[in-house]
């Protein structure tokens, strides 16, 4: 069977939960946020993943995707990589959606970009990188990363351009699993929630 991708992001932090655009600034986890990466870890170390024994697991540097890592349980498994750091949003870095609205109505990131921050031909560069890579291998895969380098990747891996990720959302704490159906890329599921149980309709609220 061709190799997949296992898509984890990081759990909740003080700006994922008011909407702020975090790119490359290092907010560290919540205690909800720490508590929903515990409760990924349980999910991949039970039936049918059991701890993803032989998978190639890789990391963003950023502290909020290597703790999610650790706390999953794969810390002493996982390469960081710079290729799956957040977007750098450059002059929209904290701010939210509402607050560029006001300054730039209509905007839309997957189509306008960010003034100061990476061009939409470069975050997709990378997006190109980690899928190229996850398709070299002969084992599925395992990432922890961000929203936007996440939906990236999975426009990416379906060969569509960079603006099909606003279609796709991405919860905080959530897996994705991008494979593959009648020889042709796809996505096997995506932003699942079940690991947070009783959590899902409050973190649903804060994509």
């Amino acid at each position: 069977m061709p190799a997949r991708i296992l898509l984890a992001r990081h759990g909740q932090t003080e700006w994922s939960l008011s909407g702020k655009h975090t790119g490359r600034t290092d907010v560290p986890l919540l205690e909800e946020g720490r508590r929903g990466a515990e409760r990924l870890g349980e999910r991949l170390h039970r039936a049918p993943h059991d701890g993803l024994a032989g998978v190639e697991i890789r990391t963003s540097p950023l502290a909020r995707a290597r703790e999610t890592c650790e706390l999953a349980g794969f810390g002493d498994r996982a390469r960081t990589w710079d290729a799956l750091l957040e977007w750098d949003y450059g002059a929209y870095e904290g701010m939210t959606p509402a607050d560029i609205q006001a300054v730039r109505p209509g905007w839309l990131i997957w189509r306008d970009g960010v003034p100061g921050g990476e061009s939409l031909a470069e975050i997709t560069a990378r997006a190109d990188e980690v899928v190229s890579w996850a398709r070299s291998e002969d084992r599925d895969v395992l990432v922890f990363a961000h929203g936007h380098i996440l939906r990236s990747i999975g426009a990416r891996w379906l060969g569509l351009p960079i603006d099909f990720a606003a279609r796709i959302r991405l919860n905080p704490t959530s897996l994705s699993v991008l494979g593959w159906a009648y020889g042709e890329p796809a996505i096997e599921s995506w932003n699942d929630l079940g690991h947070l149980a009783q959590d899902v309709p409050d973190v649903a609220r804060r994509a």
